[in-house]
């Protein structure tokens, strides 16, 4: 893609974009609040991490960080019931104090969200609250963190597009994946990735499309190099920022001073996140030890069994499907349906894969931008392969183990979805229907998780879910309700201007 200019966003769309950020961040909030307490994916282990490092027990090696019995007590407290009679911080580690025998696989990842985490807990005085309320003021700020997941989706978007209406589209698109919202307004160590990641793609698309600052190329190495420096998810993002700055400013650049570049974006990189890794490579040989090890130690496969590949795949292809797009759940045991998740799979891949890469403008950021969400599913689908191989068991597979490349998928499908060929009425219902179907499929993801978790898996939230969830939720159910209505009016909102005949432009200013 060629240098060209960039024309000023208009200050109506910047305030329509503001709305939608913060209809999104009421979005996290509500799933922070109706979600129960640890029954987000591996929540008691990240909270127990947390825990450890607020209390100055430091970080240990792989698989020897074991859970604390508070933790372990807090988790026997909210299966009793009533949180009125539940325990703050302080009483827990008092009452139980020490380390069980299970394995806190945690410390296989940086400490850096966990001190994070560790610092905001002091700085509420965490040992006074009652140990739900420290994990839901843990959970809205990670909330706070993905909240500009947002701006960043429609800021890539806008960048490359150059379309006001699907870049405002495309941050709307996020309420389309629940597991999302799960996962960023839960207390783990993904919400800041999340932001970090959103970061690095934003800035990736700005060098695609010809901001060859040296400013914007220090603050591509800082971000990359705080996201390594956070989740191991974050290094396939090193040869995608690499690809992107060799490609950035082709035809007004020579190689060699685009190699130059390349060179200078990952030394800073390097300087930032690189100590942890070779760490790991000096201590355990390995770029990353299985904190797991323990857990699912190696076996053989039975005798006349061996690995099957259509196992493999089939496993893979569902467990990355339901989990990508809404299973939330400690272990992942809530769907929005099987059925669903492979049709909205499917059908986002036939247009990337038809649409997004064709001559024109935007082939070449296309082509880089879809290095990263390649990458991560090729390193975690490597990872699975050779987890099965070793132990039987299909494990590691997680659609969102590829949120980091999230943003890189939202503007590969605004691109593609712009270039299909649709008649003239077709094309101009399609984004008005989109904008229509993203909070649909979010409102049906939350309610289906709300059921689930507050009527006992039988059915829709109902007088008796308000009721279970007044007697063990962390907050009165009133403030769920207004919290709920004011995503909906936010919506609301936001589609009707997209319907307007005066809303917001197709076109570029």
């Amino acid at each position: 893609m060629q240098s060209e200019p960039h024309p000023a966003v208009p200050r109506r769309e910047r305030l329509w974009v503001g709305v939608t950020t913060a209809v999104f961040g009421l979005w996290l909030v509500l799933w922070a609040l109706v979600v129960p307490a640890f029954q987000a994916p591996d929540e008691a282990a990240h909270l127990d991490a947390a825990v450890h490092v607020a209390t100055g027990s430091g970080w240990p090696a792989p698989g020897t960080m074991h859970v604390t019995n508070a933790v372990r007590a807090a988790l026997q407290e909210q299966a009793d019931g009533d949180s009125s009679t539940w325990s703050t911080v302080s009483g827990l580690l008092t009452a139980h104090p020490g380390d069980s025998t299970t394995v806190n696989q945690m410390s296989q990842h940086p400490p850096t969200a966990y001190v994070v985490d560790a610092v905001v807990l002091r700085a509420l005085h965490y040992g006074s609250l009652r140990w739900d309320h420290a994990l839901v003021a843990l959970r809205l700020v990670d909330a706070v963190l993905v909240t500009p997941l947002a701006l960043l989706a429609w800021a890539s978007v806008r960048r490359v597009t150059r379309s006001p209406r699907a870049a405002l589209l495309g941050a709307l698109a996020l309420f389309a994946v629940p597991q999302l919202a799960s996962i960023g307004a839960s207390v783990t160590n993904d919400a800041p990735t999340l932001l970090l990641g959103g970061v690095v793609v934003w800035l990736a698309t700005r060098l695609l499309t010809g901001d060859l600052r040296r400013r914007t190329l220090l603050t591509t190495g800082v971000a990359l190099g705080l996201l390594v420096w956070t989740k191991g998810t974050g290094l396939p993002a090193v040869p995608f920022i690499a690809a992107v700055t060799l490609a950035a400013g082709a035809g007004v650049l020579t190689f060699p001073r685009r190699l130059l570049r390349t060179v200078a974006v990952l030394g800073v990189t390097a300087a930032i996140g690189a100590w942890w890794w070779l760490r790991n490579l000096v201590r355990f040989h390995t770029l990353q030890p299985d904190g797991y090890a323990a857990l699912r130690p190696a076996r053989p496969f039975p005798d006349g069994q061996g690995p099957s590949v259509w196992h493999f795949l089939d496993v893979s292809w569902g467990t990355l499907t339901r989990t990508f797009w809404g299973s939330p759940g400690q272990r992942a045991q809530v769907s929005i349906g099987d059925l669903l998740t492979a049709v909205l799979t499917l059908v986002v891949l036939v247009v990337l894969v038809g649409w997004a890469f064709r001559r024109g403008r935007t082939r070449r950021a296309a082509w880089c931008l879809a290095v990263f969400p390649a990458l991560l599913l090729l390193v975690q689908t490597a990872s699975s392969a050779r987890a099965y191989l070793d132990t039987t068991q299909v494990a590691g597979t997680q659609g969102r183990y590829l949120f980091p490349a999230l943003l890189c998928l939202v503007v590969l499908s605004a691109v593609a979805w712009r270039r299909l060929p649709l008649p003239g009425r077709g094309r101009a219902a399609l984004p008005l229907v989109l904008s229509v179907a993203f909070p649909a499929i979010g409102t049906w993801g939350i309610a289906v998780a709300a059921g689930w978790f507050w009527n006992t898996a039988s059915g829709p939230i109902s007088a008796a879910s308000v009721d279970r969830y007044e007697a063990s939720g962390p907050v009165p159910f009133a403030l769920v309700a207004v919290v709920g209505v004011l995503v909906v009016v936010g919506w609301a909102t936001v589609v009707v201007r997209l319907w307007a005949p005066s809303g917001v432009s197709s076109r570029t200013p």
